[in-house]
């Protein structure tokens, strides 16, 4: 089996600009690709996790994979997916994220001996000069075709500001600009980039007169057809500070059963042929695949140390335990607890299993709150926290409180 047959059983492959020549290059590993990654927030995210993923797998067959960071494009903000404006960021928050994207993705790329490349597209956006841009740049680009592009399109009913316009002529001038300086001959990113990847291939046939090619990665969607990688606290890190490596095993755990098979196609490496086998798996067997699918994954981001400690945690907690130390802990600020005990709403509050006491107080009413697995159901409760006290909001979500 080819790589790129792999990639289409695997179900990565969306859309693609010239499939038979996609495939070759790939295949022979000769591709030198890159990936776009906007540094809106001081950590990658799931979201961010399958191109990763897709940039290894590509790399170890041979092809080259350029990370671009956008430090120019990143002060304008994709349009892509977004219903408002993107808030706007310092150059001060920009570097800041960007040093922080360089150390995660060292985990999935090899850097080393030339093997890969990291560039930041603020070396050559931020110096262009706006009339150039126009003549050199803008001439390319037919308004009305823009305008029917789906990233676009909407946003249009909102408003969308002539700034986030733009963001399809700068990624066009990056995909040009890597395929002058570094030979970059073809572009990969997610399916809502599909219009602004085709800007860039188009570009470089105006302006050089040569062929460049794109592909999109299918988006990561769950059974419901809404993005996976967030919860209740919001999107799931790869920065272990953010999201814990006991939480990011946990959210896998927890996926659908309907969702569990695709996710372990699209994102871990275990041989299809083994994939295949466990196609066919039901029942109580479909945990034992989520188990599979968190450790791979943790593996992946946390290393194999953090995997290991993350299954055993879990295997402590659903056995009714509940005691491990590498669950998330919180300590309860010492104002609230009185003779070593907080009130529930308090306790859920502070351990940031909800945002305020009034959801707090929604989820205790509704059953959906236990301690040291047993159900409380009264708001007014007072827990014992002793040496530690375990809460769990519904299936999912665990906390270990501790005193200061």
């Amino acid at each position: 089996m080819t790589l790129y047959e792999e990639l289409i059983e695997r179900g990565l492959i969306a859309q693609v600009t010239n499939e038979e020549e996609i495939s070759k290059m790939i295949n022979e590993g000769k591709a030198t690709f890159y990936i776009g990654f906007d540094p809106t927030a001081d950590s990658l995210h799931v979201g961010h996790f399958m191109a990763l993923c897709l940039m290894k797998r590509l790399q170890m067959a041979g092809n080259k994979p350029i990370a671009l960071l956008g430090g120019g494009t990143g002060m304008i903000g994709d349009p892509s997916g977004k219903t408002d404006m993107r808030k706007m960021l310092t150059k001060e928050d920009i570097e800041h994220n960007i040093a922080c994207f360089k150390k995660q993705m060292s985990r999935f790329i090899d850097f080393s001996d030339g093997k890969a490349l990291l560039v930041n597209n603020a070396d050559w956006l931020l110096s262009l000069n706006y009339v150039d841009v126009l003549r050199e740049v803008g001439a390319c680009f037919s308004v009305n075709k823009m305008l029917s592009a789906e990233c676009y399109k909407q946003r249009m009913e909102r408003g969308l500001s002539f700034l986030e316009f733009n963001y399809m002529i700068m990624q066009s001038y990056d995909f040009y600009k890597l395929y002058k300086d570094y030979g970059c001959n073809m572009q990969f990113g997610g399916d809502d980039q599909w219009s602004n990847m085709l800007g860039g291939t188009e570009l470089i046939r105006k302006k050089l007169g040569k062929d460049a090619h794109a592909m999109t990665i299918t988006l990561l969607l769950n059974s419901e057809g809404k993005k996976m990688g967030k919860t209740e606290k919001g999107a799931v890190w790869l920065d272990p500070e953010k999201t814990s490596p006991f939480e990011f095993f946990q959210y896998w755990r927890n996926v659908a059963d309907a969702d569990v098979m695709k996710c372990i196609k699209m994102l871990t490496f275990l041989p299809l042929e083994q994939i295949r086998e466990m196609e066919s798996w039901e029942g109580a067997q479909l945990n034992k695949a989520k188990e599979i699918l968190a450790y791979e994954l943790t593996k992946l981001v946390h290393g194999e140390e953090e995997a290991e400690k993350a299954l055993a945690a879990a295997k402590e907690l659903f056995g009714g335990k509940g005691v491990s130390g590498d669950m998330p802990t919180a300590v309860m600020p010492a104002e609230l607890v009185n003779d070593g005990k907080i009130g529930i709403l308090d306790a859920l509050v502070a351990s940031k299993l909800c945002p305020s006491k009034r959801e707090a107080r929604t989820n205790v009413t509704g059953g959906g709150i236990s301690v040291n697995d047993e159900k409380v159901t009264d708001p007014a409760a007072m827990i014992e926290i002793g040496e530690f006290a375990v809460i769990k909001k519904g299936k999912k979500s665990y906390c270990k409180i501790v005193k200061a």
